[in-house]
C-alpha cells in the first residue's frame, strides 16, 4: 500500500490504484468475522431487574434457532478493477459481455487517514454487496448493520499491524470519527476495509471506480481494456498453501433434538450429576433461547454468549457435523455443559455456585440463573 501525502485531507484514488497493481494473486481468506455490537448493549448475562424470574412459557418448546436468517448465495470475484475516474454504465455493460463473465458490479472506493493511518476502503450498499465478500462473512448480519449505521469493518491484519481496537473509535484527518464495529477476513488486496456508500460520499470518495468480475477463466486483460487508459485489473484467485493446525472439534454428540427443552435435557448428559434446568436457565438469561445471539458488547456470541478464546477451549460438536460452531445451539449448549462441568458444576451446592460464577463473573448473576433454574424444575417436574 503506498504511503499517503502529508496533508491532504484523502488519500487519492491514484494510491489506491498503484497499491493494488503491485498485487498479483491473493489468498481468499477464510472469512472470520470479530465484531462488537452498540456500546449501550448489555454484557452477556447481565442481571436485568425483574418483578419476577419465571420460565419462558414458550421457547423451550421452540425449534433451536440457527443465526443468519436465509442464506445469500455467494458469487465471490475472480477480477477486481479499480479505474482513475468513475466507470460508465455502458462499459460495465460491456464488461459484462466478455466471455466466462457471469456477474459485474461497481463500488466506491477511496483513502482516508484514521488517526494518522492510511486506509484504503471501498465504499458499499450492503443489501448488494454482501454476496462478493467470503460465505461467513456474508452470512454474518452484524457485519452489514454495522456498515448500515456508518461504521467500519475493518481487515483484521491491517488491525493487527496498527494496533487498532474493536469498537474504539478513530479520528479521521479533518474529518469525522469513525468507529471500528467489526473486523473481517475481506479477501480483497489491499482493501483494508469496508464503509457504506453514503459515508463514502462524506469522505469524499468517488462512486463506481471498483469493478468486481465474478467468472472462471475471464479475460483480464480483455477487462482492463475496457475500462480504458489507467486503469489496473488484478486478479483474485485462491492459492493453494499450508495452513495452521487447527485442533479437532471435540464430538460431543447430542444430534438435533426438536426443542430446546429437549437439548437442555440431552446436553445435561455431558455433565452428569449438572441438572438441565441449570442450561434452561443460563440459555434463557444469556439469549432468550436464541432470540438475541448477540454479540454482546463484550464481545460474546451465540445462544450461550460464549467468549471466542473460552469457546476454542470448550467448545463441542454436537450435532456430529465435524464443526464446533459457536453459533449453532446444537453445539452452544453442550458446550455450555462442558464448561461448566471443568468448573466444578457437577459437584452441586457451593460447587455449582463457584461454575455458574466462572461463567459470568457476578453473584447477582449466579443468584439469577440458579432462581430460575429452581422455577424451571417446579414448572417441569
Amino acid at each position: 500500500m503506498n504511503q499517503a501525502p502529508r496533508h491532504p485531507r484523502f488519500t487519492p484514488l491514484r494510491a489506491l490504484v498503484t497499491g493494488l497493481a503491485a498485487t498479483i494473486v491473493v489468498t481468499v481468506a477464510a472469512g472470520g468475522v470479530f465484531l462488537l455490537n452498540d456500546p449501550g448493549r448489555p454484557v452477556a448475562g447481565e442481571a436485568v431487574p425483574s418483578p419476577a424470574i419465571l420460565p419462558d412459557p414458550i421457547a423451550p418448546s421452540a425449534p433451536p434457532r440457527q443465526i443468519g436468517g436465509p442464506g445469500v448465495p455467494v458469487t465471490p470475484p475472480q477480477l477486481l478493477g479499480i479505474a482513475p475516474r468513475p466507470v460508465p454504465q455502458e462499459t460495465v455493460l460491456r464488461i459484462a459481455k466478455v466471455k466466462h463473465v457471469q456477474k459485474v458490479a461497481l463500488v466506491g472506493g477511496g483513502g482516508v487517514k484514521l488517526s494518522g493511518h492510511p486506509l484504503q476502503l471501498l465504499a458499499v450498499e450492503p443489501a448488494q454487496f454482501r454476496s462478493w465478500t467470503p460465505e461467513p462473512v456474508a452470512q454474518h448480519p452484524e457485519v452489514w448493520s454495522a456498515i448500515a449505521r456508518g461504521e467500519v469493518v475493518a481487515d483484521p491484519a491491517v488491525m493487527k499491524r496498527l494496533g487498532m481496537v474493536l469498537g474504539k473509535e478513530y479520528q479521521v484527518d479533518n474529518g469525522p470519527r469513525l468507529r471500528i464495529a467489526a473486523s473481517a477476513d475481506l479477501g480483497f488486496p489491499n482493501i483494508d476495509g469496508l464503509i457504506s456508500k453514503d459515508l463514502g460520499a462524506r469522505l469524499g470518495f468517488s462512486d463506481g471506480v471498483v469493478v468486481l468480475v465474478h467468472g472462471d477463466n475471464v479475460s483480464g486483460t480483455r477487462v482492463r481494456k475496457l475500462m480504458g487508459d489507467g486503469s489496473s485489473v488484478v486478479p483474485i484467485g485462491e492459492v493453494k498453501q499450508e495452513r495452521e493446525q487447527q485442533p479437532a472439534a471435540r464430538t460431543t454428540l447430542v444430534g438435533r433434538p426438536a426443542s430446546y427443552l429437549e437439548l437442555y435435557q440431552k446436553s445435561a448428559a455431558v455433565c452428569p450429576g449438572l441438572s438441565w434446568t441449570v442450561l434452561a436457565a443460563i440459555g434463557q438469561v444469556e439469549s432468550s433461547h436464541g432470540r438475541n445471539n448477540g454479540p454482546s458488547s463484550a464481545g460474546a456470541l451465540g445462544p450461550m454468549q460464549f467468549m471466542p478464546a473460552t469457546w476454542r477451549a470448550y467448545g463441542v460438536d454436537g450435532d456430529g457435523d465435524g464443526v464446533a460452531d459457536i453459533w449453532n445451539a446444537y453445539d452452544a449448549v453442550p458446550g455450555a455443559a462442558n464448561y461448566l462441568c471443568a468448573t466444578g458444576a457437577a459437584g452441586g451446592g457451593e460447587s455449582l455456585r463457584k461454575a455458574v460464577w466462572a461463567y459470568n463473573h457476578s453473584w447477582d448473576y449466579v443468584n439469577k440463573v440458579l432462581g430460575l433454574a429452581g422455577a424451571y424444575a417446579r414448572a417441569y417436574p
